[in-house]
């Protein structure tokens, strides 16, 4: 396994390494890597040649009171776990390598990117989109890998992708959880115990919400109280807590109206200091 911080010695790595005919997964991560990150290393081993791991926290997706600062950092633990995972390269550029003083250009995917996560987090999916076709870039991957609990950004990086004509399958990897179905997530590290007992509240109405579906329920209104009556039935999660609770068509990502044949139901919820996301797509 290699550690590369260079832009331009990883392009050069990685050209000759195509120019041999071989395929390159990609795996764009924060670091804090957890099984849900390993699950899809293990997918891009399974189906490529080479393996590339890119770790950087990037500012841009960040607001100024957000937890910037404070994201975890376990590098040491990062590079132990790319290891064993059989990673050739991991990328850990340095903020200033990636956003030079001069730095001007930014993506945006217009109108997905201002619904959902998107409304309470002013220019997060602008950073996102920006840094990920950065590094696809940079990696010119034959396929790339994402986590499907972050449900709103895989369909934004696979638009972006179908948009600009991009050369890159882009493959989503569904949710890895814990015993308590909770989704994993860098940020439960902030929870307390209390915290991460109530956290259990997200799953467990998102598959009291599919019971109901598929039991014939379609009215979203009693679908949402369902939801929100679950998520607040314990003592942490308040009516203030919760971001949003959606029912939005599964590519367009618009607020349904009526449930016909498929579904995905969002939830962006603060627990303490985490704010959690989950979903869960539903076919009928």
């Amino acid at each position: 396994m290699k550690f590369i911080k260079s832009i331009k010695i990883l392009k050069d790595e990685l050209k000759k390494l195509k120019l041999k005919g071989k395929s390159i997964g990609f795996v764009p991560t924060m670091g804090a890597l957890h099984n849900g990150h390993l699950a899809l290393i293990k997918e891009a081993r399974k189906e490529n040649d080479i393996v590339v791991v890119s770790i950087f926290v990037n500012p841009t997706q960040f607001g100024p009171n957000e937890d910037y600062l404070r994201y975890p950092r376990p590098f040491k633990e990062d590079v132990k776990k790319c290891k064993e995972a059989e990673v050739d390269y991991i990328f850990a550029p340095d903020v200033e390598t990636m956003y030079p003083d001069d730095y001007l250009t930014f993506v945006k995917v217009e109108k997905l990117s201002d619904i959902l996560c998107g409304a309470f987090r002013k220019n997060h999916f602008r950073g996102v989109a920006t840094v990920v076709l950065k590094l696809f870039n940079i990696v010119k991957p034959d396929i790339a890998y994402f986590g499907l609990k972050d449900y709103q950004q895989f369909i934004i990086i696979k638009k972006m992708i179908e948009d600009l004509n991009l050369d890159i399958k882009i493959k989503g990897v569904p949710t890895v959880r814990d015993l308590d179905g909770v989704a994993l997530s860098s940020r439960n590290t902030y929870l307390s115990k209390e915290e991460r007992e109530e956290a259990t509240l997200l799953y467990k109405s998102l598959l009291g919400a599919k019971d109901l579906i598929l039991n014939g329920e379609r009215n979203i209104k009693k679908i949402k109280k369902f939801i929100y009556k679950k998520l607040t039935s314990g003592k942490i999660i308040k009516k203030k807590n919760i971001d949003y609770i959606s029912i939005v068509h599964p590519e367009k990502l618009e607020e349904l109206k009526y449930i016909e044949k498929e579904a995905v139901i969002a939830l962006a919820v603060w627990v303490g200091k985490a704010r959690l996301i989950d979903n869960i797509k539903i076919k009928i």
